[in-house]
């Protein structure tokens, strides 16, 4: 009897699910998760397997052509997860399994574009058009992806079908293979024990006895191979032993080793320092408290076991979520252990294989594609239970997921704004736990908002760390914070970024051979550079923003869109050398630290110098080693580092996020202060912080240095209530883009007149259509339309994107955006 599946076809814009029949041959193969190609159209695809059917959608069927994978590669649970993100966050079902693939594994329709010959240079060819004919006469043919970088911020499709239908190019649908494989190498193990095989060794040849230095390599090799007691990579024997491929192969033809194909497991973490095995410390009173209320749910697990754990900086946090995972392994069940940053990924990892060696997978973007796809594959055979990674390792394909973690679930990393799906990896756990039946564990010194009202209103486990640990019998203080008026300090006649008490206590600590944090969430040397004679601006030419300079490299670099350029000697606009920069960046503070106190050992850490893989992990060990005294550095500083000898925090402005046009900037900023603050006093030498900023008595900065989480809560609160703003609504945003002005601008008004009339019908509030706070980036317009309700899918449901989408624009709906800029 023929079998029948449902299918998702791996092609973004398409969510309608199709039916295909099994084949006899992989009748016994394809199952849910499968991943597959298929004949769509009159091209090939990859496509997930959703769902066995029995009554087909039509009278006939095509049969599936192959299948990738032998094994699942999607679980049961990830299947029912990417419904739900799907539906949540209005984006396609290939779009949200797509996430859930190691990169290479997963292959999209493409086409290729081939050219048949050039015009006449008399032609009447729009540019574009030419644009891509001088791509292909380059190299010929091209895929669609390789134009989107050759011609990148150019709707070049839009121009293709003119040149096909000239006859001067042609095109065909593609389905490249999977780029990536497993690893095979070659290996050599002792065929007998190691006193027969060097007893044989040192018989004659034919009749002819080997050279001493033949017979010295070879017996390497037995020892070698006797001393490691497994297979060996004969490419190591080479390099250990001096013996050739000739030695190798005669070893081999003796039957005195045997070789063999095996493969190797790309595994990032064996080349990281790793800590010593430890024993499980006591538990805190409080820690104790809370692990208490958490046994309990393992113990009898439901779909509503959500947790959220506030803890103050340097309460043992990572204690609860190690007792969590062992209590998950226990079970026969994985772990998921998410962190906000990359950064943090080695200093979590170590911690966590120290107490599970040989059990941690760490996965996320910085790895190869080689370290991806086996680990990704180690971890859905179970052979890895314990996987820790930013929010992209949420979707490994642990076979069973027994507990859920999120480290400083406040941060807005965790949200994939820039790229679709548009997903917050919070509200992704909350439902996988839900569907897993796993409880979830998110921990913070700083919740946002409405996470704390969330876990409020729908009576979730808040569980409290409110002191610090310590050796000692004591809790370890918080960091004494003082707030410093830096327009006190202009009027004082101080033109220093340091107030003099921050110079005085740099002094002190340096002197004490103690360490120092100085945080400025600006990289860079200066914010602006302009004309002192005709006030000209340099600004990006893709984004209309002002231009950074960097001292390092003598450039101009837009942060937004990446554009670069020298800095000019003359001003561009009026030729006057007079060219001036202004403002403050990590650069220029690591130089004025180096002018002020020359004999500190000084580090920065910023996106500037920690580009290359590793980098980020380099600077943290020099620190925490103590190879550096004060560490410069940007919004990294406030994740989650266990620095033991700092003692004092600087931040050297504290304003750079507090008034920006967005709702969430006074949140943001108390959650920044507070983290960075916390980075102090992790040690029985206690710790300080010093608030520099020229609005003293702002309420999020105030909050912040008297660690009063509860406070800030009910005041943003209250201020959130009058607004009707999150978490008393929700938004969706709608963005409108073009790389023409006037374009976007109608577009936007003109769908904003029929939003208004619709809005009110279905009881949401319309604010817009605007221009966005960043208008234009890497050379396209950016106008856009907040919606805030409660409810959002009526109206999607009788307006979908399609019925009023305008047209030749492109537009991005985002649920519950983490900002409106």
């Amino acid at each position: 009897m023929p079998r029948y599946v449902r299918v998702a076809i791996n092609i973004a814009p398409i969510n309608e699910l199709f039916d295909y029949q099994v084949p006899a041959a992989l009748n016994d193969q394809v199952q849910p998760g499968s991943l597959v190609t298929v004949p769509f159209g009159r091209q090939m695809a990859q496509a997930i397997v959703l769902q066995e059917i029995h009554e087909p959608s039509v009278p006939e069927l095509r049969e599936i052509s192959e299948l990738v994978d032998p094994l699942p590669v999607v679980t049961p649970l990830q299947l029912k997860l990417a419904e739900w993100m799907a539906a949540e966050t209005l984006s396609t079902l290939p779009e949200c399994l797509d996430q859930m693939l190691p990169p290479g594994l997963s292959q999209h329709v493409d086409i290729l574009v081939s050219l048949i010959h050039l015009p006449d240079t008399n032609e009447a060819l729009s540019t574009t058009q030419r644009r891509i004919l001088n791509a292909l006469s380059e190299r010929n043919p091209l895929r669609g992806r390789q134009l989107d970088t050759a011609l990148a911020h150019l709707h070049w499709r839009d121009s293709l079908g003119g040149l096909v239908r000239l006859g001067y190019v042609s095109t065909q649908p593609i389905l490249l293979p999977p780029s990536i494989h497993s690893r095979q190498i070659r290996t050599a193990s002792l065929a007998m024990p190691l006193e027969q095989a060097a007893a044989h060794l040192r018989q004659p040849e034919s009749g002819r006895k080997p050279q001493p230095a033949v017979l010295a390599r070879r017996q390497a090799v037995l020892e070698l191979l006797a001393q490691e007691g497994a297979p060996v990579n004969v490419s190591m024997l080479y390099a250990e032993t001096g013996a050739n491929a000739a030695d190798i192969k005669t070893l081999a033809e003796q039957d005195l080793i045997a070789l063999e194909e095996s493969e190797f497991w790309r595994d990032p973490i064996e080349v990281m320092p790793h800590l010593e095995l430890q024993s499980v410390p006591p538990l805190t009173p409080a820690q104790a408290a809370v692990w208490q209320s958490l046994q309990t749910q393992f113990a009898a697990p439901t779909a509503r076991d959500f947790n959220l754990l506030v803890g103050v900086t340097g309460s043992g946090k990572t204690e609860i979520y190690l007792h969590a995972v062992a209590e998950a392994l226990a079970q026969g069940k994985g772990a998921l252990v998410l962190v906000p940053e990359i950064a943090l990924t080695p200093q979590t990892v170590r911690r966590f294989y120290a107490r599970f060696p040989g059990k941690v997978a760490l996965i996320h973007s910085q790895l190869s594609p080689g370290e991806r796809y086996d680990t990704w594959r180690r971890i859905r055979s179970g052979v890895l239970p314990v996987v820790v990674g930013p929010r992209s390792a949420l979707f490994a394909p642990l076979p069973m997921p027994g507990v859920i973690v999120l480290d400083e679930c406040h941060d807005e990393s965790y949200v994939q704004a820039d790229l679709r799906p548009h997903y917050s990896a919070v509200e992704t756990a909350i439902q996988y736990a839900r569907l897993a039946q796993a409880p979830l564990l998110l921990g913070s010194a700083t919740p946002d908002v409405e996470q704390l009202y969330r876990a409020r209103r729908d009576k979730w486990h808040e569980l409290r760390l409110p002191e610090r640990i310590s050796a000692a019998a004591a809790p370890l203080p918080l960091p004494t914070v003082q707030i410093v008026d830096m327009r006190a300090e202009m009027k004082a006649g101080n033109r220093s970024v340091f107030s003099q008490h921050l110079h005085e206590e740099l002094a002190h600590t340096l002197a004490q051979q103690e360490q120092a944090i100085l945080f400025l969430n600006r990289r860079g040397s200066a914010t602006y550079v302009f004309c002192r004679d005709c006030g000209y601006v340099l600004r990006c030419p893709r984004c209309n923003t002002q231009l950074t300079f960097h001292a390092s490299s003598s450039q101009l670099q837009c942060h937004i869109c990446g554009y670069h350029r020298q800095m000019p000697r003359k001003c561009p606009e009026c030729g006057s050398p007079n060219i001036r920069q202004f403002g403050l960046g990590t650069e220029s503070l690591e130089k004025a630290v180096q002018e002020e106190f020359p004999q500190a050992r000084i580090l920065r850490w910023d996106a500037d110098t920690a580009r290359v893989k590793g980098a980020h992990d380099l600077i943290l060990d020099h620190f925490t080693q103590h190879r550096a005294d004060i560490l410069i550095g940007t919004k990294m500083l406030a994740k989650g580092l266990d620095l033991p000898l700092v003692t004092l925090v600087g931040v050297v402005l504290a304003d750079v996020s507090l008034n920006l046009p967005d709702f969430r900037a006074g949140e943001r900023t108390f959650q920044l202060l507070s983290q960075v603050a916390g980075r102090a006093g992790r040690s029985s030498r206690g710790g300080k912080a010093i608030f520099q900023t020229f609005h003293p008595e702002n309420y999020a900065i105030r909050y912040a240095a008297l660690h009063d989480l509860d406070g800030f809560y009910e005041e943003e609160l209250e201020r959130r209530q009058k607004m009707i703003y999150p978490p008393f609504s929700r938004l969706l945003r709608i963005e409108f883009r073009h790389n023409l002005p006037n374009v976007v601008e109608q577009a936007a008004t003109a769908t904003g007149s029929k939003f208004a009339l619709w809005a009110k019908e279905c009881r949401l509030e319309m604010i817009g259509p605007v221009p966005c706070f960043y208008s234009r980036v890497a050379g396209t317009y950016r106008w856009q339309i907040l919606l805030k309700g409660n409810d959002f899918h009526p109206f999607l449901a009788q307006h979908p994107l399609h019925s009023w989408q305008p047209k030749d624009i492109a537009v991005d709906l985002v649920v519950d955006p983490p900002s409106v800029l």
